[in-house]
Formats: C-alpha cells, sequence, structure tokens
C-alpha cells in the first residue's frame, strides 16, 4: 500500500528517534510509503518493537515486510497540556492495532481528522511526516469505500 506523506497541519517541532540498524526499516519505510515490520518466517508473526527473535516460535528467521497500513483506534486520549514547545495542543494520541495481527500496537497521534469525530474501533490509515531523514508513521482516517 502506497501512503500519504503528511504535510499539513505539522507541527513546528518533533523528538525524533535514534534510528539504528536494528530499526531503521520501520523509521525510513515511510519514504517508500510503507509501514514495516519485522515478521518471522517461520509462523509469520509481526514484531514490534524489533527485536533478534520471535517471540512466539523463537526463530531467528525474521525479515523485514510492509503491511497494510490499516488499522484501527483501540484506545486514544486528547492532550491538552503543551509538553513540547512548537507542539501546540489540543492533538489526538492514539493506540491502534494493525489490521494483519491486532496484537501489534502503536503508539501514534491521528491527524486530518477532528476531534469530535474520534472513536474506538474507528478505521485508520498510516500517512507519514518526514523529519530530517525519519519518517514518522501517523494514522489518519480511512475513508476508502467499504471501510
Amino acid at each position: 500500500m502506497r501512503s500519504v506523506v503528511s504535510t499539513l497541519p505539522r507541527p513546528d517541532f518533533r523528538v525524533l528517534p535514534l534510528v539504528t540498524e536494528r530499526n531503521a526499516h520501520f523509521w525510513t519505510g515511510g519514504a517508500h510509503g510503507e509501514l514495516r515490520f519485522l515478521r518471522c518466517r517461520a509462523c509469520r508473526h509481526w514484531i514490534h518493537p524489533p527485536s533478534p527473535i520471535c517471540a512466539v516460535c523463537l526463530s531467528r528467521d525474521l525479515a523485514v515486510e510492509a503491511a497494510s497500513g490499516r488499522a484501527r483506534v483501540a484506545s486514544y486520549t486528547v492532550n491538552h497540556q503543551r509538553w513540547i514547545p512548537g507542539f501546540e495542543p489540543p492533538y489526538v494520541v492514539a493506540l491502534v492495532e494493525i489490521e494483519e495481527q491486532p496484537s501489534l500496537r502503536l503508539t501514534t497521534n491521528l491527524v486530518r481528522c477532528a476531534l469530535e469525530d474520534v472513536r474506538i474501533d474507528m478505521p485508520v490509515r498510516v500517512c507519514f511526516e518526514e523529519r530530517d531523514g525519519v519518517w514518522i508513521p501517523l494514522f489518519e482516517p480511512d475513508t476508502e469505500t467499504g471501510r
């Protein structure tokens, strides 16, 4: 699934992760429009955060694979506190369950959505915001037909 790159609204500042050899696939996949995770080749379990071993079958045969980018909102909160200068509230902090494996959850921001429209179980899709070579996965409402 090719995903959208976010342009607006864009906060003035974001705290960026430390990109390492172990997690670069996740933080740079957005350059290709892909939400990438490790996946066990033995049992097909998706793995995040990155680990050298599958927690399900203990295999070390892992590969980077792109997920669909579709998810559902499992939980959320609307932040009204100004924690980081340049990152102005209110904004939504959401916990999303990835469609391929609901036990794989990401904490993210929900964008392009009115605060009053956010709801549990809402279908969302990944979009990315690029900062200094880091592609931050954010999520927006999935408005495709049939979703």
